[in-house]
């Protein structure tokens, strides 16, 4: 059985891995699945949870950004934000769903938080997306029939 270190670390990859940072949790979780195969649904709960979580971040983030629009720092100019939202509103929600793929996933997290989207709505559809893909993941990994 692992020990807790090994499932902390996971939490922490999986959430640090949903921010805007470029760090990945995956090659963690194939390395945990694949040192103890007993634990695979814990392993797999894990990093679903802090990677939704931080995902919830990102559009906490996203809700309270707009209050600085006005600062000098602000990272977005009017036209970008814009052209944000008409993207966001073109695909609806259902873009949520691409939440798990590598650059796109995490700013479309926060542009949901800017826009408002229903925090509910939000949450079971990041948690679709991002769980489906450490499903995915360990079934390549342990080579589920």
């Amino acid at each position: 059985m692992l020990e807790l270190s090994h499932y902390l670390g996971l939490f922490i990859s999986a959430f640090t891995a949903a921010s805007l940072l470029p760090v990945q949790s995956e090659a963690l979780l194939v390395g945990l699945l694949l040192a103890d195969r007993e634990a695979i649904w814990w392993l797999l709960g894990i990093a679903s949870a802090g990677n939704v979580l931080g995902s919830m971040l990102n559009w906490l983030l996203g809700r309270y950004l707009l209050h600085f629009r006005d600062r000098r720092w602000f990272p977005a100019s009017e036209q970008q934000l814009q052209r944000a939202e008409r993207s966001y509103r073109r695909f609806g929600h259902w873009s949520l769903l691409l939440s798990w793929l590598p650059v796109v996933g995490d700013p479309l997290t926060l542009i949901a938080g800017v826009l408002r989207e229903p925090l509910w709505r939000f949450t079971v559809l990041v948690g679709v997306a991002k769980t489906g893909r450490y499903l995915l993941l360990a079934a390549l990994t342990l080579g589920w029939n």
